[in-house]
């Protein structure tokens, strides 16, 4: 259970283990550890802020210039001005990233007679074996179809239906999950996988399938489709939840007594039933549960003025979530490392070292995106939902259960790279620079020294992520010359700053504590 701001750190501080560590239970020699500097600096200290070159500076002006063009309504003014500050992409692709590089591959054709000479020879093959029902003689050729023609979406579609109908899910859904990741945008393809998925009753993969797909084509006209599929997939998976949680919930309590005998803790049959209540109770309550504890345990922001910035950028990307049922809430806590998390539901966390070290609104937009797209695709829900079940016995060890799985979530490189491109198409779809959280990205490239800040240290970083966020923006024709909002996160940097201090001061001396945060004087 969460009890202080520094396990928060200690949990957070997780992100940096290898993906194969990142679902084991935190262990007590965790938490007798003080956190680890890799910098071998204290932990309160700061590298000194790089000083602005006159480049910079000039470059900074004539952003601010651009903006009051914008918000004038000088549109084609300002981008002008936009232009003469940013220089332009290099497009640079790293070699180990072809696989995801979309410039690589060729348009999706569904014509069979758009194939290759040799596609078509792999197809016709294919067809007489499904007319013999000769397995080898259907399978082979459709095999070698989508390896040397993945273009032609058909391929696996019927690749996938045949290894179905030999009782090969698994080959199935993985060569739909290839296809697919290839060629996200392609309405058949993504509708095969979604309806395999729930076949296997992996109902709530298939929700987020869809949901993915109606929010990354939202001008698509079966986006309404998708969102329907995703809906009937989240209820489907609700109902089965329910099932295995009553099938389960002996097997709970059980568990909970055990922990009780192991740990004299009276606490462990609630917290077994707790978790599985939340669940069925949904995401936003699991969100709200834990905003509740944070809210009270975490010492948060209390300038006004920042709170007010941050939530309302929160709130106008949050309108074009597309996922209107959450209340949207968004804090600042007064940490100097760039961090940032979301939780189930919309409540969303920003340190204050996001906010200082980010050198616009854009930039500071383009994270906050990148954390209500997390939200809005539900991805913190399935890690939690898929930990239930362990939950209840990690919830023993310090820092264990439903909370700690929270705060310590560990996405998977997919999931990063949705949020990534949702992030981005929020941002655009706002009004803000397409290539806010790509700037974020080149500004902690040139911060660091030894080791990354915490939040980029837990997503694929440095040049490979520019590079990435770069390509999408150009293949997307995403706007980079929009509002910037400079001059404002300027203030907001150094109210950031402030708070940082105070929040030191306070740990080093509690002399030194705002009013309402003096510890209580004994009574005579």
């Amino acid at each position: 259970m969460l009890k202080t701001s520094s396990d928060l750190k200690i949990i957070k501080s997780k992100d940096t283990k290898k993906p194969e560590e990142s679902n084991k239970a935190p262990v007590n020699e965790d938490i007798k550890k003080p956190d680890v500097n890799t910098n071998n600096k204290k932990p309160d200290e700061k590298a000194e802020e790089p000083v602005p070159t006159p480049e910079e500076i000039a470059r900074q002006q004539k952003l601010i210039e651009g903006d009051k063009l914008y918000l004038a309504g000088n549109i084609a003014e300002a981008e002008k001005i936009y232009r003469e500050a940013k220089e332009p992409f290099k497009q640079a692709t790293t070699s180990n990233n072809t696989d995801n590089n979309s410039e690589q591959r060729k348009p999706a054709i569904s014509d069979a007679s758009q194939l290759t000479p040799a596609g078509k020879v792999y197809w016709r093959e294919a067809e007489a074996g499904i007319i013999a029902n000769l397995e080898t003689r259907t399978l082979v050729p459709l095999e070698l179809l989508v390896q040397q023609v993945p273009e032609f979406i058909p391929g696996h579609i019927k690749y996938a239906e045949e290894l179905k109908k030999r009782d090969r899910t698994k080959e199935a859904l993985q060569v739909l999950e290839r296809g697919t990741g290839l060629y996200p945008n392609q309405p058949d393809l993504v509708k095969a996988r979604v309806t395999a998925l729930a076949d296997e009753k992996k109902f709530m993969e298939a929700s987020l399938a869809a949901r993915q797909y109606a929010m990354l084509n939202q001008n698509d006209s079966l986006a309404p489709e998708f969102t329907k599929l995703a809906e009937e997939n989240l209820k489907r998976y609700k109902s089965y939840i329910r099932g295995e949680i009553r099938g389960n919930a002996i097997a709970n309590i059980i568990t909970g007594a055990l922990g009780y005998a192991v740990t004299g803790s009276l606490l462990g049959p609630f917290s077994a039933l707790d978790s599985t209540i939340l669940l069925l109770q949904g995401e936003e309550s699991i969100g709200e549960s834990v905003a509740k504890q944070a809210r009270k345990q975490l010492d948060l922001g209390k300038d006004e003025q920042l709170n007010a910035y941050v939530n309302d950028i929160g709130q106008k990307l949050a309108k074009v979530g597309g996922r209107n049922e959450f209340k949207y809430e968004f804090f600042v806590i007064p940490e100097a490392d760039l961090n940032a998390f979301a939780l189930p539901g919309g409540k969303v966390f920003i340190n204050a070292g996001a906010i200082e070290k980010a050198k616009s609104e854009a930039e500071l937009a383009g994270l906050i995106g990148h954390e209500l797209s997390h939200v809005v695709l539900s991805h913190g829900f399935q890690l939690v939902t898929q930990g239930n079940l362990i939950s209840n016995v990690t919830q023993y060890l310090p820092l264990g259960g439903t909370i700690g799985q929270l705060f310590g979530l560990s996405y998977s490189r997919d999931m990063e790279r949705q949020a990534d491109v949702l992030g981005t198409r929020i941002l655009v779809a706002s009004g803000y620079a397409a290539d806010g959280l790509r700037n974020l990205m080149v500004t902690l490239k040139q911060q660091q020294k030894n080791a990354p800040p915490t939040w980029a240290s837990s997503h694929p970083g440095g040049k490979e992520r520019v590079s990435y966020l770069e390509n999408l923006i150009s293949r997307g024709g995403y706007n980079r010359y929009a509002y910037e909002g400079v001059a404002k996160h300027q203030e907001m940097r150094e109210k950031a700053k402030a708070i940082i201090k105070v929040a030191k001061e306070c740990r080093e001396d509690k002399k030194k504590c705002p009013e309402e945060k003096k510890p209580e004087q004994p009574k005579k």
